[in-house]
């Protein structure tokens, strides 16, 4: 048997290929949606890929099914309780797909999703790995509140997933390795390690779900707390059930150049046109120092795509300003969360702005000492953008808080008279946000370079608890 996992840390998420040596056939599990990878350990081991399971219909990313089945032929696996427009073969509980020396058994689930799979596999009759999907990650299980837009409630779904645990997945033998689709990072959990693979008997030992003992203690300790879910997860969780064009096809277009005078006109939008979002890849350092008016930073070098998809809609066009190379890299990585909607991308990069000053802006950047400084001037404010347990840790004193994912929705609560001066963990998010304030019309915005780390670092003095409301 050969099973191997790709990780892919900007969206915390795990792929398998499980394959067979004798027969050279192979199962993608989970795939994300560029598919090279998969498709060059096939061409090096000399493996076919015969087949591509997805556990559940995934909602932090577009999975790539329809690539493979376009590229190689692949026949897509879905749990029997899935539907979908495209074609299927359904695997109902305890369904086997053997090939050779390996067994894959379909375990029906449910619990994060209603559909909801796990891939018990053996090698010559004995189980050797439990590819969980969602269902199980390594300290935590999966949330079961995203369906509830659907009809399913987030109790009902806990209730199954009490079900699955003990049922289907506790009974199995203790040296089955698991492998989940996601780690530490993603929103589809709230406890996750950042290890990727253990044991079964390891979990059972010290994941809490699979320790429980009381299914009431469990459906309130699973349902409580969770932390908001991305804008943009409906949305790919209902791209992954349709028929949609492959990212190749989808790629061909966001790639073609534009230039300065058709981005602006997108950025204006026409009668039946929405405006477009024009988002600057480049690195906050870089966008600080100079940037398009009413443009969106986030940069390439943080969790891109994930926050693409909480503060930009996927119904308005996206047209891209990058640093030299780095084109292609912005185009894909929007499309593995389904933003298709790229109309093309700045001919020349930013310098293509050098003759326009008129366009230009900068954001002010503080180091913490002069942070600090500037904060004590009068009608400053802080707002700090981190989520909410990483301002109860600690934050700056009488900081306001609104997490970056609610910073659209919530900006009018924010004081109109004051200058904003923004932070988040690292300075990476706090860019993100103050160009989302100078797109909605605030001049007076600033950040601090290097975030709340450096602000400790430098030993400034901080607070801990629930801080300022926003009012």
């Amino acid at each position: 048997m050969i099973l191997q996992q790709f990780y892919l840390p900007c969206l915390s998420h795990a792929s398998y290929i499980v394959a067979d040596e004798s027969t050279q056939v192979a199962f993608v599990v989970d795939p994300q949606r560029d598919v090279e990878r998969y498709l060059d350990f096939a061409r090096d081991r000399k493996l076919r890929i015969e087949g591509v399971i997805l556990t559940h219909f995934h909602a932090d990313f577009v999975a790539g099914h329809l690539e493979l089945a376009a590229r190689v032929g692949a026949r897509i696996y879905l749990g029997a309780r899935a539907k979908a427009q495209f074609a299927h073969q359904p695997l109902a509980d305890g369904e086997r797909i053997e090939r050779g020396a390996i067994c894959i058994t379909a375990l029906e689930t449910p619990g994060h999703t209603p559909e909801g799979i796990c891939l018990l596999v053996s090698d010559a009759g004995k189980p050797r790995a439990l590819l969980t999907g969602d269902t199980l990650f390594i300290g935590d299980v999966g949330r079961p509140d995203l369906m509830a837009s659907r009809g399913v409630t987030a109790e009902q779904l806990a209730r199954s997933m009490w079900n699955s645990l003990r049922t289907k997945i506790l009974p199995l033998s203790d040296d089955i390795v698991v492998y989940p689709a996601h780690g530490a990072g993603s929103a589809c959990g709230k406890n996750m390690s950042s290890e990727l693979s253990a044991t079964l008997g390891a979990q059972k030992a010290v994941n809490w779900a699979l320790r429980a003992t009381d299914e009431q203690a469990f459906v309130r300790e699973l349902t409580g707390n969770q932390p908001p879910a991305p804008a943009y997860f409906g949305y790919d969780a209902g791209l992954n059930q349709r028929v949609r064009p492959t990212l190749e096809q989808t790629l061909e277009r966001a790639l073609a150049p534009l230039s300065l005078a058709r981005l602006l006109e997108l950025a204006r939008g026409t009668p039946g046109q929405p405006a477009a979002v024009v988002l600057d890849t480049r690195e906050p350092d870089e966008y600080a120092a100079g940037h398009l008016a009413g443009s969106v930073n986030i940069g390439l070098s943080g969790k891109f795509a994930s926050w693409a998809g909480s503060v930009l809609s996927p119904d308005r066009p996206i047209a891209l300003i990058c640093a030299p190379g780095r084109e292609r890299e912005s185009a894909l990585r929007l499309g593995r969360i389904g933003y298709d909607r790229v109309a093309g991308v700045l001919e020349g990069g930013f310098a293509a702005l050098a003759a326009r000053p008129d366009l230009l802006r900068r954001t002010e950047r503080f180091d913490a000492a002069a942070f600090a400084r500037e904060r004590e001037q009068p009608g400053r404010v802080v707002l700090d953008v981190r989520e909410r347990g990483e301002h109860a840790a600690g934050h700056v004193a009488g900081s306001l808080h609104v997490p970056l994912g609610e910073l659209a929705a919530r900006a009018g609560e924010l004081p109109r008279d004051r200058k904003l001066l923004v932070h988040c963990a690292g300075g990476y998010r706090s860019m993100i946000a103050a160009s989302l304030l100078e797109g909605l019309g605030r001049a007076d915005v600033a950040d601090l370079s290097g975030g709340f780390n450096a602000w400790k670092g430098a030993g400034l003095p901080t607070e801990v608890g629930a801080g300022a409301a926003c009012r």
